[in-house]
């Protein structure tokens, strides 16, 4: 396609230079760009594809950045990226040293928040509209949030209190699966018209102020004018918390979208924009699968067919649907529950085979925790399948709701570790900091495809709260048993007999240290469990070693090798001992390799550690060794 008017747009102070036919073309082209670039490099498609004209129109409509949006997630802002000065960047996003694929606010100005997981925005919008607010500085914030993440509890509650204490803050729903969608026409943009105009507004605000002094006729008329726009428009729940609600909008209508923001910009208060969009926008294959086209390796446009070869091997997320669904076939009591994660939790068959043993409570972390445990509590047995980032928004229910009560819940934790071009916002590298201090928590870390397997049935057999953490992606290739055998509890397993070093290995970073272990013959031990620790194993290489070292795809603070050392430690045992793992600070978003090498957690790291003890002993001894692989310390 021919770009006549992208190529001149920079900023969005060029987009209000623009007539209202010239804001379709572009939208047009914007559309094209982003399929063709998306196609080349890969990343988050369908959502951005359906909010070109939302987003053409926000930033033409109000003076970004000093006017401020906040966007949920964040997977859908391609177009504002492209809009916002770094259009000839796109081809590095996702890439190491690259553009974030979600909003940073390091990296520009007109990202007004970080952002990763959903049903953040009007929380954060608010903060900052009652800052702008204290500040008297006259600043317009909206939040832009999907239907999908106003699910969550916390979207209400920003919602509740932006009503309750009346705060100058716009929340447009990007609604794109919603049952609503029908009401979408002529009659419904006029009626959002209506009453985003200020013709309403006032007769509104005027009228309550008069009738409010007679209670009877107050509450006649305002069950009259619920009755009114519930005929028309789903409203009457965002008028309770206190927002003037208008839609729902045809979200791919530009000149209406154009219209209708400039009216809700002027008004004063809580506004509630419903627009109706659909992802996938204008490319049929994501238009006829969302879903599959949400996010993209590298594609053929025409075909939609994806270039990146299919791996062979199962991913952990595949072994754990298997699992769930061979599990379900011989224990009714089973329930499978997720936070709107089905496809990424590898959910979809055990969601069509067993319909009533499958529970998605949609974006409500925090909810599925505590229904997993009500359901434990009469005699169910409970499989909650969730991210490793998105547990930790539900950390109060997992230690309050669930291990106080000991209650038999199982956590099946995807994403555990580095999770590649993701970034940080999704990198789950603290589960383990924060499972191992819990009480009655069991937690096991499977190194392989089959380990994986066999822990889950473990964990689903054992009385009390178990989690089984597994990396995104594929394992090593181990073959896959069906066959299901419990393990013996926080027993370790010895992989590798060697001499001097031995290397204790939490999970899928086994097989960089039984490379490592080749090369410089040391003892490998695959320990399994993080929590209850194997103790006398730990002891019995301590002391036929002269050093340990601790291998994990986790935190060093507060992770496995902290376990590790604080088991010696009452031992009263000094053999010198080195963790290796994530190191404080946030990994960047990089393919998964780079982000292990810059961590320290290659075969050829670990290796140079031990050579560096086997030819300095003394030396190391004094020293400890952190992830970034730079020796740091002082003599003792």
């Amino acid at each position: 396609m021919h770009f006549s008017l992208l190529p001149h747009i920079s900023s969005p102070q060029d987009l209000r230079q623009l007539k209202e036919g010239e804001l379709i073309t572009l939208a047009e082209e914007l559309r094209h760009f982003i399929l063709d670039a998306t196609s080349q490099v890969g990343g988050h498609l369908a959502g951005g594809l359906g909010v070109i004209e939302l987003t053409i129109a926000l930033h033409t409509v109000f003076s970004t950045p000093n006017d401020l949006l906040v966007w949920d997630v964040g997977h859908q802002t391609y177009p504002h990226k492209v809009l916002t000065g770094r259009k000839d960047r796109i081809a590095t996003i996702r890439k190491k040293g690259g553009l974030s694929g979600f909003p940073k606010r390091e990296e520009s100005p007109y990202d007004t928040f970080g952002v990763g997981h959903s049903s953040t925005s009007i929380s954060a919008a608010l903060g900052m509209a009652v800052a702008l607010s204290k500040q008297k500085r006259e600043q317009k914030v909206v939040a832009i949030i999907g239907d999908g993440g106003l699910t969550a509890g916390m979207a209400f509650e920003a919602l509740n209190h932006a009503g309750d204490i009346h705060a100058d803050l716009l929340v447009i729903l990007n609604d794109n699966d919603m049952s609503i969608s029908h009401n979408v026409g002529a009659l419904s943009n006029y009626f959002a018209k209506v009453l985003s105009g200020k013709l309403y507004a006032n007769i509104r605000e005027s009228g309550k102020k008069v009738l409010e002094r007679v209670p009877g006729v107050w509450e006649l008329a305002r069950r009259t004018e619920e009755h009114f726009k519930g005929m028309v428009v789903p409203g009457t729940l965002f008028e309770e918390l206190g927002f003037n609600y208008c839609g729902p909008v045809d979200g791919h209508d530009l000149p209406t979208l154009l219209k209708i923001l400039r009216q809700v910009k002027t008004l004063k208060g809580p506004q509630f924009l419903h627009v109706v969009t659909q992802k996938g926008r204008g490319y049929p294959p994501a238009e006829a699968k969302p879903i599959t086209y949400h996010a993209v390796s590298p594609f053929d446009v025409p075909t939609g067919k994806m270039t990146a070869s299919k791996s062979a091997r199962p991913s952990f997320s595949q072994i754990f649907g298997e699992w769930l669904c061979d599990m379900a076939e011989v224990d009714k009591r089973l329930v499978g529950i997720t936070p709107a994660m089905r496809e990424g939790s590898g959910m979809v068959e055990f969601s069509e085979r067993f319909k009533t043993q499958y529970m998605d409570v949609g974006i409500a972390e925090q909810h599925s925790l505590t229904f997993a445990a009500g359901l434990a509590c009469q005699g169910l047995k409970p499989v909650v399948a969730i991210y490793s980032t998105f547990l930790q928004r539900a950390y109060d229910q997992l230690i309050h709701d669930v291990a106080l009560q000991n209650l038999p819940v199982l956590f099946a934790i995807d994403r555990a570790g580095l999770v590649g071009q993701d970034g940080p916002t999704h990198s789950g590298n603290f589960d383990l900091s924060y499972l191992r201090c819990i009480p009655n928590m069991v937690v096991m870390v499977p190194s392989n495809e089959d380990e994986c397997r066999q822990m889950l049935y473990t964990g689903y057999g054992y009385e009390g709260p178990a989690a089984v953490r597994y990396p995104r992606g594929t394992g090593p290739g181990v073959p896959v048993q069906k066959r299901m055998a419990a393990l013996p509890i926080g027993r370790a397993d010895c992989v590798r007999h060697g001499e001097r070093v031995a290397i204790l290995a939490f999970g899928p970073l086994l097989s960089e240290a039984q490379k490592a272990a080749e090369r410089c013959n040391a003892t490998v031990i695959n320990m399994r469990f993080v929590k209850p620790l194997d103790e006398e194993m730990i002891q019995k290489m301590a002391s036929q070693h002269e050093l340990l070292i601790t291998l994990e795809d986790n935190a060093i603070m507060g992770g496995a090798g902290s376990a590790v050392s604080e088991h010696l430690a009452k031992l009263n045992l000094y053999t010198p001992i080195v963790h290796l793992g994530i190191p404080d600070r946030f990994i960047e978003h990089a393919t998964a390799e780079e982000q292990l090498k810059a961590c320290g957690l290659t075969a050829e790291h670990i290796h140079l550690i031990i050579e560096n003890h086997l030819s300095k002993p003394d030396q190391a001894k004094c020293f400890s060794l952190c992830g970034s692989g730079a020796l740091t310390g002082s003599p003792t």
